[in-house]
């Protein structure tokens, strides 16, 4: 594959980058580079432009206020949706999956726009806030295995009609709806409540988006023996009595 190459925009890390999000970055561009891939990784601040021609997008997640200045900025850029017409990959984790809904509600305890890449509607919780490790088990017509990571939110996002749920979770909360239901995906975009960071606990994920992103259908085996014994011991310690 290294005839290929790949552009990864991680979309503003100084606004949107809690709990380690920035890893999910890190692990897309090293599995790319695994399978030989020439791949271009740009870090697009809050003060930039965010660059329409990019192959796959990623998005962490933020405190209240970071996320209703990252949703103006990114309103008002327009970038990330003509990348989405374009067909760009768009992979997003909490406060940045609430901004590719359709509204949610910011720091100020109003309604804010988001950019409606998916059909979801993010309020806040009025009981608990959602903490904990989270097993789920994702949607089957994307071939993963079970999807771990941790949740740390009081949202509670509920899916419109064009909106698939990521996975049903096995334990944890997930969207906070209480139908069991975590994220939310279409063809090219998706959104997970899920940090860890997600990608390094599930790296298939990040096979996924390259797939996508290359319009393949299979990739170069790699070594996964770091990442399958991470992957186990969270199970495991997510798994035990509290």
């Amino acid at each position: 594959m290294s005839d290929s190459s790949l552009r990864l925009v991680w979309v503003y890390p100084d606004l949107l980058s809690t709990y380690g999000d920035q890893g999910n970055a890190l692990v897309v561009e090293r599995r790319a580079r695994q399978r030989g891939l020439d791949v271009q990784r740009v870090d697009v601040r809050s003060d930039q432009p965010i660059p329409t021609s990019g192959d796959i997008y990623l998005i962490g997640g933020g405190e209240d206020r970071p996320q209703r200045l990252a949703a103006e900025r990114l309103r008002r850029d327009g970038g990330l949706n003509r990348a989405a017409e374009n067909g760009a990959i768009i992979f997003s984790v909490c406060a940045g999956y609430q901004i590719l809904g359709h509204e949610f509600i910011n720091d100020l305890g109003e309604r804010e726009p988001g950019l409606g890449l998916l059909d979801v509607v993010s309020t806040r919780g009025e009981g608990a806030r959602c903490v904990g490790d989270v097993l789920a088990d994702i949607d089957p017509r994307l071939g993963l295995p079970q999807l771990t990571g941790f949740e740390n939110h009081q949202g509670v996002t509920h899916l419109g009609p064009t909106a698939r749920p990521f996975a049903r979770t096995v334990f944890g909360n997930g969207n906070g709806t209480g139908d069991g239901t975590e994220g939310a995906f279409n063809e090219t975009v998706f959104g997970t409540y899920m940090h860890g960071p997600v990608m390094a606990r599930n790296p298939q994920i990040a096979d996924l988006l390259l797939k996508l992103a290359l319009d393949v259908n299979a990739l170069p085996p790699t070594d996964d023996r770091w990442y399958e014994a991470l992957r186990s011991e969270r199970i495991a310690a997510a798994s035990q009595p509290a």
